[in-house]
């Protein structure tokens, strides 16, 4: 039984950045009762017009919305989109179908949730979790204020218990017939570039955690903790895309890591499960903050920093951007970035902490930077990320941990593959020399064929002097305000 345009009520699922049928809490609130679904994305201003600083991750958005349209089409439905302003668009779809309820997943950034307010205001508005593994604000402390430590936080995410594969919602099987509600084409947009490795869609999601929890062979899941931080192999789940749009549900994530952690033979094994679930819960934790403390995207978390004296450097900025900063770790990961639209977690500490340590260069500038290149781009879980490099944040790195990117080069890319891949003008440097080039004898340079400040840039700046600047910088600014 179906309900079309004046046939009958139906309710109205708000598709936003859950773009998936299974296991989805928003879908499944707008079917309870029996209500027919009518999904509709509303595409708003800064998508019709993308701006080019979100253009790859646009394009992974808008083949994830044909993606979910070819799979409602299986369904005998489609998706209904509509571009303008949400309230406009979404109340005449209402009247259109007959809307009792309006049902959307929750979002903690503060536009939407400013935007949810003025909707709610109008329309029968329902706010569902599901961007979280555990529901915004379910994670408290005992006196019910918000944990600003991962540590504390993780042990109460974990108390709360594991999604199990059976807790998950189940894909409708009711559907409005919506063949004759007006609907427009997705905007014009960027194509998602060849060199992106994401295929956007549920399936591809699926198809990947499937690949990362089970197997073949031993799964890579069981060898996460050894092998995450190493860039120059395929040790992590590369579903971070796929999460940001919710074309995976976080706890279907946790489950499946559930079911692995019960199928663990090993205490490695049982401690490479941990480690991806508590990365997990970072996520979460973000996503926490932001709700809680949403001034955090626009200054740092600590009052005590807000004052520090960032250097102004835009010639060392744009090296960084472009990655030719004479350190080939750094370097590497940033034109991984350019190419691809997506960074190795490992790499993303370390040139966070390059920025904002070695060239003393504000946390924002980089956080912007990140946003307009990453595919996953999220703006909780990247603000967090670099406030936590810069010492700013909550649960931060301590202002004097400054990382030292040959060191971290030697630790996590041992062979240098990872560099070599990215930087293809050092691939003939031998390995001795491929995570410091800059000392090379000239006789190796010359054999070799890559001249420091020709074939490859001398570094910018030199990790000593760099590294006591900061500390003495960021000591200073703590310094004015014990004493204001």
């Amino acid at each position: 039984m179906t309900a079309g345009p004046g046939a009958g009520p139906s309710a109205i699922w708000w598709v936003r950045r859950d773009l998936r049928l299974s296991d989805n809490p928003a879908l499944s609130r707008a079917a309870a009762g029996g209500l027919p679904v009518v999904p509709v994305f509303v595409a708003d201003d800064s998508l019709a017009a993308p701006r080019p600083a979100a253009a790859v991750r646009t394009a992974f958005l808008l083949s994830g919305l044909r993606a979910l349209d070819t799979d409602l089409r299986r369904h005998g439905s489609r998706l209904v989109v509509r571009s303008g302003d949400p309230l406009r668009c979404l109340a005449d779809v209402a009247r259109e179908v007959g809307a009792r309820l309006v049902v959307v997943e929750e979002d903690p950034s503060p536009e939407a949730r400013d935007r949810d307010a003025a909707v709610a205001a109008v329309l029968p508005l329902q706010t569902v979790p599901g961007v979280a593994v555990h529901p915004l604000g379910a994670v408290r402390k005992a006196d019910g204020g918000s944990y600003v430590v991962f540590g504390p936080f993780h042990r109460a995410w974990r108390a709360l218990g594991l999604p199990r594969p059976s807790d998950l919602p189940a894909v409708p099987d009711r559907w409005a017939a919506v063949g004759a509600v007006h609907g427009e084409p997705l905007p014009e947009g960027p194509s998602l570039p060849p060199d992106v490795p994401f295929a956007p869609g549920e399936a591809e999601a699926r198809r990947r955690l499937e690949a990362f929890v089970s197997g073949p062979g031993e799964p890579a899941i069981y060898r996460y903790a050894s092998e995450r931080d190493r860039p120059d192999l395929d040790g992590t789940s590369h579903l971070s895309p796929y999460l940001r749009f919710g074309m995976l549900a976080a706890g279907r994530a946790v489950a499946a890591a559930g079911e692995a952690l019960r199928g663990a033979a090993t205490a490695e094994q049982r401690r490479g499960v941990e480690a991806w679930l508590a990365e997990l819960a970072w996520r979460d934790f973000y996503l926490g903050v932001l709700a809680d403390h949403p001034f955090v995207l626009g200054e740092s978390f600590r009052a005590d920093l807000r004052g520090m004296a960032w250097a102004h450097d835009p010639e060392a900025l744009d090296a960084w951007r472009e990655g030719r900063t004479g350190y080939p770790f750094v370097d590497a990961a940033m034109r991984q970035l350019q190419l691809t639209g997506w960074m190795h977690n490992r790499a993303r500490m370390v040139v966070a902490s390059f920025l904002t340590k070695h060239l003393l260069t504000d946390w924002r500038q980089g956080e912007r930077h990140f946003m307009r290149h990453l595919v996953d781009g999220d703006p909780a879980a990247n603000n967090g990320g670099w406030q936590w490099a810069a010492g700013t944040g909550t649960d931060a790195a301590p202002y004097f941990r400054v990382f030292n990117p040959t060191t971290q080069a030697r630790r996590h890319d041992p062979e240098g593959a990872y560099i070599r891949r990215w930087l293809p003008e050092l691939r003939p440097v031998p390995q001795a020399h491929v995570h410091a080039p800059w000392e090379m004898e000239d006789s190796t340079a010359r054999a070799c064929g890559c001249i420091i400040g020709d074939h490859y840039p001398a570094p910018v700046v030199e990790h000593g002097w760099a590294r006591e600047r900061a500390i003495a910088t960021y000591r200073s600014a703590r310094l004015r305000v014990t004493r204001a």
